[in-house]
């Protein structure tokens, strides 16, 4: 009989190489789509009679086409993950020209298990600190370039659900865990974090993110693909922590900066746009954007997972032990300084 394999797109990125990772642990064959010159460090040591390289570029079909010969799943995981950019447009076409070639590619090749990756942005903010669900309606009029790019995406998911093509979608809350080698812009928030002066709070808002242990998405994931309902989107958030709780986690863990008290949405909007100013001189992606500070300085990302855990047995990890993991491992794979590192007091409880 002969085999057949998943393809994974995106596989060298953070959820895409643990995707794959998770799929080889359950004795399943995967083709790792990536592009020419990857960084393939994210599936070093990878068992090669179940793994598979396929290069080529999402946003050209005929490349997704090729390598999804003699597959019969795919999960279209690649979109970039940035929240700047000089050229913002090339985030938004990224995610809207992969998520329709790649779509366009496996539905002439006639795939009948697609789990496409979305994100819980689609569904915009609460004003208040309370959790929505998938039925919650996007309200924000000008977003920020990454956001914009999966809205767009996911109306394209929805052209292609309403002609037939069976897709899943999944909406990851904000991802954390082990193996970030980019970083993600969230790895590269927890490295900004790490090289703090002790001493230093860290300025935070009255908001908030439901924080996600990247293996928890993978396995959200495969759940979708085995379970989920054609057409549906599953939220695959965490645990809910406000910026106050968050950095004070981060604090618990590491015995590094504590937050400050909480800012006002002004002062947010005055940090995003001289961080703006200096991103456009420097051509350095900043730590925040006007754009972020504005919609999401004094609104809440906080999401209900309760239609996949019923639906897919979804589970998550304590936000905690998500993000003891995120930051043992950035320390020790050499994300931060030594002098800096040796200041991190890592809790030590089993994770």
């Amino acid at each position: 009989m002969k085999q057949r394999w998943a393809l994974v797109t995106g596989a060298s990125g953070l959820v895409g190489s643990t995707l794959v990772r998770k799929l080889i642990e359950r004795g399943e064959c995967v083709k790792a789509f990536v592009r020419a010159g990857a960084d393939l460090s994210p599936l070093a040591g990878l068992p090669e009679d179940q793994l598979q390289l396929a290069y080529g570029d999402v946003t050209v079909t005929h490349t997704v086409f090729r390598a999804l010969a003699s597959c019969d799943r795919l999960y279209h995981v690649a979109s970039p993950f940035k929240f700047w950019s000089k050229r913002p447009q090339e985030i938004i076409d990224g995610a809207v020209l992969g998520t329709r070639a790649t779509l366009l590619a496996a539905r002439r090749r006639g795939i009948q298990n697609i789990v496409v990756t979305s994100s819980a942005g689609v569904l915009g903010v609460s004003r208040s600190p309370e959790a929505f669900d998938e039925e919650h309606e996007f309200n924000l009029s000008d977003p920020e370039p990454y956001v914009r790019s999966k809205v767009e995406a996911a109306k394209v998911v929805d052209e292609f659900v309403n002609e037939g093509l069976p897709v899943v979608s999944v909406l990851p809350g904000s991802i954390f865990g082990p193996g970030d080698w980019k970083p993600t812009p969230n790895g590269q928030l927890l490295v900004r974090y790490l090289k703090l002066s002790p001493g230093f709070r860290v300025p935070v808002t009255n908001a908030g993110i439901s924080v996600v242990d990247v293996e928890d998405v993978a396995e959200g994931h495969i759940k979708a693909m085995e379970q989920g309902e054609v057409g549906g989107r599953y939220l695959l958030g965490g645990e809910n922590l406000t910026l106050t709780q968050l950095v004070q986690t981060l604090s618990e863990i590491t015995g590094l900066a504590e937050p400050s008290e909480p800012k006002g949405q002004g002062m947010g909007e005055l940090i995003g746009r001289l961080a703006d100013l200096y991103a456009w001189w420097t051509n350095q992606t900043p730590p925040i954007t006007y754009k972020l500070a504005r919609d999401y300085g004094s609104s809440y990302v906080w999401v209900s997972s309760e239609k996949a855990e019923r639906e897919l047995g979804y589970s998550y990890r304590p936000a905690r032990e998500t993000l003891a993991r995120a930051v043992r491992w950035l320390l020790e794979h050499d994300y931060v300084p030594r002098a800096a590192a040796g200041r991190v007091r890592l809790e030590l409880r089993p994770i």
